[in-house]
């Protein structure tokens, strides 16, 4: 039935549902159009390969797996973008990613990035079944008490952190956000293309120049022992990923 009001388009792909999700049985628009894609976000089941490695390189370059899971790999700080894809529409996905929640990185995308994003969270959720994993309760807002912990103290003025254990830290948004820092997930910005480790961050607070010569960064000498052991067990991610993630996982 989608044939009696739209014109037959790369039939050699298959159904029109295989590409655009949606009702073909029903001729009531509500129903024939529920969950469906729009051609824009629909690109990726065209099978381009170039465009398909090109849209999962954004992936890589917003390092969205630090803080999500996206075609089943990924930390578990905040919502899996597998299981988001198969209940939120494509337009519900870019509005999230164009009007960010507290504690994720506003990127400053424009229309067609935006678009290219959600073609990738769409591809990877494609590739991946609804599992049983456990699941994760993501709290997003910031304690009252904004300086009982020492990221908060030390680095909250300039930091974020979406972290494991104690939810959002910090409250700055003139230095990187610090989510899923001593994981696989976060780009490898230390040095030289290094990954950022705990020695590597007690070093970089120790004389941030030593690193790069010419960050903004003050070194932190005032940090204690016990302080640095709280700081590294507030950035370490220790969940393994999971396949789906319910509807009830945002408390």
């Amino acid at each position: 039935m989608c044939l009696a009001c739209h014109p037959s388009h790369h039939s050699e792909r298959g159904r029109c549902p295989d590409c655009h999700r949606g009702n073909p049985a029903s001729e009531r628009r509500n129903i024939a159009h529920a969950g469906f894609i729009s051609g824009k976000y629909a690109r990726y089941t065209l099978g381009d390969t170039s465009y398909l490695n090109g849209v999962n390189r954004l992936v890589d370059l917003y390092s969205c797996r630090r803080c999500h899971i996206s075609n089943g790999r990924g930390n578990r700080l905040a919502i899996n973008l597998d299981a988001a894809a198969a209940r939120k529409t494509a337009e519900e996905l870019e509005v999230s990613i164009r009007n960010p929640v507290d504690n994720m990185p506003n990127f400053g995308l424009g229309s067609q990035q935006t678009i290219l994003l959600v073609n990738a969270i769409l591809a990877g959720s494609q590739r991946q079944k609804a599992g049983t994993g456990a699941p994760v309760a993501v709290h997003f807002s910031v304690a009252k008490n904004r300086n009982v912990d020492v990221l908060s103290r030390a680095c909250g003025t300039c930091h974020r952190v979406l972290s494991e254990r104690r939810g959002a830290l910090g409250t700055g948004n003139i230095a990187p956000n610090l989510s899923g820092l001593l994981s696989t997930w976060y780009p490898k910005t230390f040095r030289n293309e290094y990954a950022w480790t705990f020695q590597n961050l007690k070093s970089w607070l120790k004389n941030p120049r030593a690193a790069r010569p010419w960050t903004r960064m003050r070194p932190v000498v005032s940090l204690s022992g016990d302080e640095l052991s709280e700081l590294e067990s507030i950035l370490k991610v220790t969940s393994k990923p999971c396949d789906y993630q319910s509807d009830h996982d945002l408390y």
